[in-house]
Parts: structure tokens; C-alpha cells; sequence
């Protein structure tokens, strides 16, 4: 079967990893709401993370020579860092109970599971994006656009909302 298909196959979990989920574009596009603010504390946290931790390394080092108010921040940003860390393991988790890929921490670009002509694959998106207009197999790094005809697809089999 050539395109993506929503049917997980039945041996899908044990191919796919820790993503045992085969997601539709629809699904995709439809949990993309909660996935961006999710990303986008994670996005934070880990820029806190990163501007955080050289200045502790740093009283780290002169741990022996620090005066009270470094001392005292020293420890402040520990428990800072212990707070951030929590938050960002939190959110990654939020993510894996979605069933959600964090492909590329630092951009921020998450993969939703899916099948591409029977291979492992992933709606791509990245913050900034209006939608999820990408796709890539897993094991490559290359994004390509959704076709047209899978957007189409879905749209036929979906059940009409009520207004």
C-alpha cells in the first residue's frame, strides 16, 4: 500500500519503537493546539536550563571561596534548576503519554506516528508553522510536504460535525 495509512499493523509496536501508535494527519492536525504549548514550555524551560547553568558551573568551581550572597545564590539556583528540570520532564512525559516524538529539542520539531508505505514515519511539525504540512521516516531527517490527496482523503472519511 503506497501513502500513509491510519491502521496499525500488527506487529507496528514492536517496528516503531516507543511509539506504538499509527496517527492520521487529522489526528495530528487536530492535537497540534495542545502540542504547541507544550513545545513551547519546553522550549522555555530548556532556554532557562541553558542560561542557568553556566553560572552555576561557575560558582560551582569557586564553591570553597564564595562569599554569603554568591553562596546563598549558588544554592538558589540549584533549586532553580531542580524546579526547571522537573517542569521539563513533566512536559516531555506529557508528550509521551500523547504519544508524541520530540525529534530536535532545540527547534522544538515534534513527530506524530504514523505509516508511510509501510515504514515508520512521522508528521512533522515546528513551532511557527500553522499547521502540519511535513512528513519524514523515521530514520531519516528529511522533510517532505504532506500531499494534497492525504489531506483530501481524510477529509472524505470524516463523520460531518453538527453545527
Amino acid at each position: 500500500m503506497s501513502g500513509f495509512t491510519e491502521y496499525q499493523a500488527s506487529d507496528a509496536s514492536a517496528a516503531s519503537g516507543r511509539y506504538d501508535t499509527v496517527m492520521t494527519w487529522a489526528t495530528a492536525q487536530s492535537m497540534l493546539p495542545l502540542v504547541r504549548r507544550i513545545v513551547a514550555d519546553i522550549l522555555e524551560q530548556a532556554n532557562q536550563l541553558r542560561k542557568m547553568h553556566p553560572e552555576k558551573d561557575r560558582l560551582d568551581r569557586h564553591r570553597r571561596d564564595l562569599a554569603w550572597p554568591e553562596r546563598s545564590r549558588r544554592y538558589q539556583l540549584g533549586e532553580e534548576i531542580r524546579n526547571c528540570e522537573a517542569k521539563l520532564q513533566e512536559a516531555r512525559a506529557e508528550m509521551d503519554t500523547l504519544g508524541v516524538a520530540i525529534i530536535d529539542v532545540v527547534m522544538g520539531q515534534v513527530g506524530f506516528p504514523t505509516l508511510v508505505n509501510n515504514r515508520r514515519a512521522f508528521f512533522s511539525w515546528r513551532p511557527g508553522e500553522e499547521e502540519v504540512d511535513f512528513w519524514h521516516y523515521a530514520d531519516s531527517e528529511s522533510r517532505r510536504t504532506v500531499p494534497l490527496a492525504w489531506k483530501e482523503s481524510e477529509a472524505k472519511h470524516e463523520p460531518a460535525r453538527p453545527k
